[in-house]
């Protein structure tokens, strides 16, 4: 009985500690090699310019072209990045007030095709 308990106690610390990790959780994004950030897969992370700090102005089609980074509702804000509601109540992070966006035609990790599109669109450069 005592190396079942000891051996159930040493389970349980284990589960303790690695759920306690999980509120800690790493920021959503990360400085590629490049200079600029990225999600932890190393996908280019976008900004637009008619957005507003703290407010996405990219919805419908637009988020369908630019998806954004999304957020967990319990995610907590570390750092520069913070999570904002979108208007159709999905979260969204934004780094350094600005919503933040991934480009539909970026295939793999490193691509840059979005820069500059429509003169208002830009990777993210902290």
């Amino acid at each position: 009985m005592a190396k079942f308990s000891s051996t159930l106690l040493g389970l349980l610390t284990a589960a303790a500690l690695a759920s306690s990790g999980l509120a800690f959780a790493a920021e959503p994004g990360m400085m590629g090699d490049n200079g600029m950030l990225t999600d932890h897969g190393g996908k280019t992370l976008y900004t637009f310019d008619k957005d507003a700090a703290g407010k996405s102005a990219c919805n419908d089609k637009c988020a369908e072209n630019w998806p954004p980074l999304k957020a967990a509702a319990a995610d907590k804000a570390s750092g520069k990045w913070t999570a904002i509601k979108r208007d159709d109540g999905d979260m969204q992070w934004a780094y350094d007030g600005k919503p933040v966006y991934f480009y539909k035609d970026d295939k793999k990790a490193g691509d840059t095709t979005g820069d500059g599109k429509g003169g208002a669109w830009h990777v993210v450069k902290p």
